[in-house]
Parts: C-alpha cells; sequence; structure tokens
C-alpha cells in the first residue's frame, strides 16, 4: 500500500574524496556538484517523492548538518534525524527504522544515500516501485545490483545466484555472495562471468523483517533501541539518542547484516547509476569541451589543455595554459592541483593540512 511506503536518506557522511569543495561545514551531498542547478541531497530527495509519500521521507544526517537538511528540502524538523555521531550505515539505518516503526509498524522502507546519481530516473521509479512490492510480500532483505559496464575497483560486488530467482518478479534473485572492493584481475572475471552487480547500497525491507535482522545480527543496537522505543519521536528522543549512540560500534549494514543473512536478495538493474565517489566520476557523468575539459564552476579561458576538471569559485576567472588530465579545484580559500591518475593521494595531502593548519581547512 501506497501510504506505508517510507524512505530513509542517509545523509551522514563527510565527503573527503571531493575536498577542498566537499568541507566539513558542508559536505557533498549538500552542494551541486555536478552544477545542474540542484545538490545532490535535493535530487535524491526528488526522485522519492515520486514513489513515496513525501511526509514518509526521513533524513539521517549529522547533528550539525540538520539545519542545513531542513533549508535545503523545506522539511518538517521532526523528518530529519540527528545523530550525535558518525557510526557507519548500521546505527544510522537503526535509528530511522525504530523512529519509523514508531510512526506506522506496517512500514515498508527503502534506504538510501543522499549523494548518488541515477541518469535514467523513469527506470528508477519503474525498479523502486517493484522493489517495495516484493519488499510488503516477502521476509527478505532486498538490495539493489547494478549491471557493470566496466571492471570497476571501487565499487562492492553482489554475485547473484540465477538458480534461485524470485517467483513471480523479473531479474529478481537470491544472492550468493559479497565482494568489497576486488583489485583489477578479479574485477575483471566478474563482469566475465555474467552473475555479478555493483552493490548500490540501496536497500528495501519490511519492518517486520529488518527488526528481526538487528535483532539477530547486531543485538546491541537492537536493544538499545528496543530499550528506547517510547522515547524516539517526543521531546525526549535526542537526549536518549545521544546517550545511546556512544555505546554503539562504527559499522556498515552491509558487514553487520546483509554478509550474514540468509534471506537476502538482489534486484539486478540498469538505470543510469554512479556513486559519485571522487572527481573522477563526476568526470565521466559531466559535458565535455572539444578537448575533452569538464568545467563544473567558473569562467575558463583554456589554452592546449585537455582531460582536466575545473571548478573555480563563481566570480573569478582562470586561465590555464598546458595542463592535460588535472583536477583544479578552487575554493576561495584553497587552491588544489592534482593529477587525475593520483586522484587517490586527496586523502593524504588532507591529513598533511590538517596536521599543519588544525581544522582551519577542512
Amino acid at each position: 500500500m501506497f501510504e506505508n511506503r517510507y524512505v530513509i536518506i542517509m545523509a551522514g557522511g563527510i565527503g573527503s574524496r571531493f575536498w577542498p569543495l566537499s568541507r566539513k561545514e558542508k559536505p557533498k551531498q549538500f552542494l551541486d556538484i555536478l552544477g545542474r542547478g540542484e545538490t545532490l541531497l535535493q535530487q535524491t530527495y526528488r526522485r522519492f517523492r515520486k514513489v513515496c509519500p513525501e511526509e514518509n521521507i526521513f533524513v539521517v544526517t549529522n547533528i550539525e548538518h540538520r539545519q542545513l537538511a531542513v533549508e535545503q528540502l523545506g522539511i518538517s524538523p521532526d523528518r530529519v534525524l540527528a545523530e550525535p555521531l558518525r557510526r557507519n550505515t548500521a546505527p544510522c539505518i537503526a535509528y530511522g527504522v525504530f523512529r519509523i516503526r514508531k510512526e506506522n509498524p506496517n512500514a515498508v522502507i527503502a534506504v538510501t544515500p543522499s549523494d548518488h546519481l541515477i541518469e535514467k530516473e523513469d527506470e528508477f521509479c519503474n525498479v523502486v516501485n517493484i522493489a517495495y512490492s516484493f519488499s510488503e510480500k516477502n521476509d527478505a532483505l532486498l538490495t539493489l545490483g547494478i549491471k557493470p559496464d566496466r571492471p570497476e575497483t571501487g565499487y562492492g560486488y553482489i554475485q547473484a545466484n540465477q538458480k534461485k530467482p524470485a517467483e513471480g518478479f523479473d531479474k529478481l534473485l537470491k544472492i550468493k555472495t559479497f565482494t568489497e572492493k576486488p583489485n583489477i584481475e578479479l574485477a575483471k572475471v566478474f563482469i566475465e562471468s555474467g552473475d555479478f552487480y555493483w552493490n548500490s547500497g540501496m536497500f528495501f525491507w519490511n519492518i517486520d523483517s529488518i527488526v528481526r535482522a538487528f535483532s539477530r545480527y547486531l543485538p546491541d543496537i537492537f536493544l538499545a533501541f528496543e530499550e528506547g522505543k517510547d522515547l524516539l519521536g517526543t521531546d525526549k528522543e535526542e537526549t536518549f539518542i545521544a546517550r545511546t549512540y556512544i555505546s554503539f560500534p562504527s559499522i556498515s549494514i552491509d558487514y553487520g547484516i546483509m554478509e550474514k543473512a540468509e534471506n537476502v536478495y538482489v534486484l539486478c538493474t540498469d538505470m543510469g547509476w554512479s556513486d559519485l565517489g571522487a572527481w573522477s566520476s563526476l568526470y565521466k557523468h559531466s559535458a565535455t569541451d572539444d578537448a575533452g575539459n569538464v568545467t563544473v564552476n567558473g569562467k575558463m579561458f583554456v589554452y592546449s589543455s585537455k582531460g582536466n576538471i575545473f571548478n573555480i569559485k563563481p566570480g573569478k576567472i582562470a586561465v590555464i595554459q598546458g595542463l592535460e588530465d588535472f583536477i583544479v579545484v578552487d575554493t576561495g580559500d584553497i587552491l588544489m592541483i592534482v593529477k587525475k591518475e593520483d586522484e587517490q593521494n586527496i586523502k593524504y595531502y588532507l591529513d598533511d593540512v590538517k596536521k599543519k593548519t588544525g581544522d582551519n581547512y577542512l
């Protein structure tokens, strides 16, 4: 039933791989990282409004970004759940699940990251409708698997069991294995087999199924929320959460539940998905000029340069000559120029900046 559909948007990440554009005070999910007129969070919210009652969409974010989420989405502060500490996805999801259970024990819940790109939105809506329908009727934990188009080493993979399809649902299969980010040789084997899909990090389940899973596989988190369930949705919720989160481990839902449970399924899809994890993924999904340069922001005068990403603070102009395959980001107080092939080192540069300047530029 449509009114039982709910969404948990996870918006608590810090987006450090998009530094210096993504900063502590405004991480990448709150930015228009693609230059399309919407932040990534706004895009995610808008997509789910098409398939779920708007008043049933919850956002879980860090407490320091709660007001920012309210302002960007124009929603009630009651729909933004504030985490006092970052504890990975399992506690985040548990918070949303138990808060929704207090409101509607018959809820069927979608869980989604806030910072992913979906290019085929019509197909997305079709897939989500199927996922809600399956999850409403089955004791199952469902994830969306993305058909891979290259041997990507930056994503986790799901192996689907082709011999165990879900009855009455096309391309919905029991999961055989999960594999974290593989090396390039293994990724090529995965692609050639045809059984592997990228793990999108998007999940669907009914309340009873996911609460049972927490009870069995993450009992400490389950018991903490079970004990405080009557405080959720009241003026005592914030105090309870602040006290409770201190004891939680930092653990992902994949490792804590999905990789251990028996009733795990994957809906195999192709909806133009990307997790926009780093500058290189932004490059793949942006328009280029004749020389293969991407300009997200800024007035650029570019000569004898190709394959670059430019993001310059509005109001400035930049003159670039002789660069090939670089990332150039100017935020006003930080200028970063890094080879695209070395973008994995940005986290180390950020560590050096922190050691020498404190938190001023994080």
